[in-house]
């Protein structure tokens, strides 16, 4: 039983804001984030309590969403459903960030009346069903609104009921502009960049007038991976776990089944590998309870009929194990010079195959305790370095790492009363990435069907992306 959703930015700002009981003031919202901004460390605890006023949060998009309950409900239903209001608000209002927060705040209210039980919800169910309150029911009505006693239930998730209730018009963050021809080739020219989607595309409501169904019929597939990587220093992988997920977002306003097929020598477990045929593998899957498997244990093909709006259709693992190699290959050297001075030079190489680009690399090393100064060599003009004092550490940054080529800088550490010790405290050196077109695991899409097949000109886009969830090199 929830008693009030809110919705605030990392600064605090309160956003959005909807009590459902009355049992507590708008104040809880100062409460809160005082406790969550007292805490140390980046990882607050999701459940806290204050006085019996329980806070239920997670963070999306930056933000932090609520809930406060003064009952003993599942946290994890709580969490669940936070998470769920998080993503519908992304569907409805194209992306989720403060600004679509702020621009879409009716919207985001009316989709709160929707879901979980309050007056309002009532009245218009009882108005939208035609049925007529006599005295009897009229007291009985006010009963529940005087003592709340169903309110803060939540009601309903689902896109498809949602959508048949939902009036008001999403507010995008970015207008659409007739000036914006950066895809349009010469004489209206198919152009090799037309046939890619543009990093945004997905990035718009599920509904974007009355009557429409969000314009074009496109439907994405993403296959996300997270890589957790440990190596040793001597260059030898230590620790190697993968997670991924298949992630669907659909704008078709209709489609009864769509059937999306994997590699055929994917393998579950290392019991399905056969011979010394190069399969694709992974531990364990998991599968949204929407998907069909009646297809995918002889032809590795899911079935599922997707709503509108963003779903992960499956997850998979695989742990111990890189069917590739890493992507990246560091060779340090830590020195002490003849003043107080450390000599940190490192040298990093991208494996990647040759076609292949990382983006957004960067690479952090922690530095002696009382660092107070840097200088530094760069290989390349696009990069930056820069010394944080607060953090320990000293952080690099690549925008853009092509396969195959190799890096280098040399810091210079000012470190006041540098001792032999203090050079243990470099390292280990963390890093950070994207790999676009890229999965590590070797899943595929074979193909995409749509069934029946859309009339008009449908478009389904496919995109690969790895990003590092953890990748550690000891020096």
């Amino acid at each position: 039983m929830i008693s009030q959703i809110f919705i605030l930015s990392s600064k605090g700002d309160h956003l959005i804001y909807k009590d459902f009981r009355g049992e507590e003031s708008k104040d809880s919202i100062s409460v809160f984030y005082e406790m969550v901004t007292a805490l140390s460390g980046d990882q607050p605890p999701v459940v806290m309590s204050h006085k019996g006023l329980h806070f239920i949060h997670v963070r999306q998009g930056g933000l932090y969403w609520v809930a406060s309950t003064k009952t003993n409900p599942s946290p994890f239903t709580i969490i669940e459903f936070l998470n769920r209001l998080a993503a519908l608000t992304k569907d409805y209002c194209g992306s989720l960030s403060e600004k679509s927060v702020r621009m879409n705040f009716a919207l985001i209210y009316e989709l709160l009346d929707e879901m979980v039980v309050n007056v309002l919800s009532f009245y218009f169910y009882c108005h939208t069903k035609q049925i007529s309150l006599k005295s009897t029911q009229l007291y009985v009505f006010y009963l529940c609104v005087s003592d709340h006693q169903d309110f803060g239930y939540i009601q309903t998730t689902s896109t498809d009921i949602l959508k048949n209730f939902i009036q008001t018009e999403a507010v995008s963050s970015k207008p659409f502009s007739l000036f914006d021809l950066s895809n349009v080739g010469l004489f209206g020219a198919e152009t090799q960049q037309s046939k890619v989607a543009p990093s945004v595309a997905a990035s718009r409501p599920i509904m974007s007038s009355r009557g429409e169904q969000g314009g074009k019929n496109e439907i994405f597939v993403d296959v996300i991976e997270r890589l957790s990587v440990v190596i040793g220093s001597k260059g030898v992988l230590m620790k190697a776990d993968i997670q991924g997920e298949i992630r669907i977002k659909c704008f078709l306003p209709t489609c009864s089944e769509m059937r999306i097929g994997l590699n055929e020598e994917l393998s579950i477990g290392k019991s399905q590998l056969k011979g010394y045929s190069s399969a694709v593998r992974v531990d364990e899957c998991r599968f949204h309870q929407a998907v069909k498997l009646d297809e995918f244990d002889t032809f590795r093909i899911l079935k599922v009929c997707p709503s509108q709006g963003e779903q992960t259709v499956m997850q998979y693992q695989l742990c111990d194990e890189l069917p590739c190699a890493p992507p990246f290959q560091l060779f340090p050297s830590v020195e002490k010079d003849y003043v107080n001075r450390v000599l940190i030079f490192l040298k990093l190489r991208c494996d990647l195959p040759p076609k292949s680009t990382a983006l957004n690399v960067s690479i952090t090393v922690p530095v002696p305790k009382g660092s107070t100064s840097m200088s530094q060599e760069l290989s390349s003009p696009d990069q930056t370095a820069e010394l944080q004092p607060k953090n320990k550490a000293l952080l690099w940054e690549i925008p853009r790492f092509p396969g195959g080529a190799q890096l280098s800088a040399l810091f210079k550490v000012d470190v006041p009363g540098l001792s032999s010790a203090s050079l243990l405290e470099v390292g280990p050196v963390s890093m950070s990435f994207e790999l676009p077109k890229q999965t590590c695991t070797g899943l595929q899409i074979r193909f995409l069907r749509l069934s029946p097949t859309q009339t008009g000109l449908s478009q389904r886009w496919v995109r690969y992306v790895t990003h590092s969830d953890s990748y550690t090199i000891r020096i």
